[in-house]
């Protein structure tokens, strides 16, 4: 594909965030990546399940940050939406995997 002037490539950039769970807890920037570095990022969280986002303000704001602090307070408010919004999804997910493990198996024939 050639490349003009409207399409130039972006760098991919990458945050990731870990949290232990609590409602009280906020959650720490774990790693921060651009480029190859943000590829490994994305391929550690694609190989153990854990949920991904593409936000690019959002991993703007974020990576303007250390690594190992708090989420800083002009970012929670929409890391909170995220999180809500994964944790919701999660529980969707497990009511539908456990409607579907207790459905009556049809006999094959």
């Amino acid at each position: 594909m050639a490349m003009n002037e409207e399409t130039t490539p972006t760098t991919p950039k990458a945050v990731a965030l870990k949290g232990d769970g609590k409602h009280t807890d906020i959650p720490r920037i774990t790693a921060i990546g651009t480029g190859k570095n943000a590829e490994k990022i994305l391929k550690i969280a694609f190989e153990n399940d854990v949920k991904v986002r593409t936000d690019e303000e959002l991993v703007e704001i974020l990576s303007t940050f250390d690594v190992d602090s708090h989420i800083p307070l002009k970012a929670l408010q929409p890391v909170s939406e995220i999180l809500s919004h994964l944790y919701n999804e999660n529980i969707r997910l497990k009511e539908n995997q456990n409607r579907d493990n207790n459905a009556p198996k049809e006999d094959k024939i």
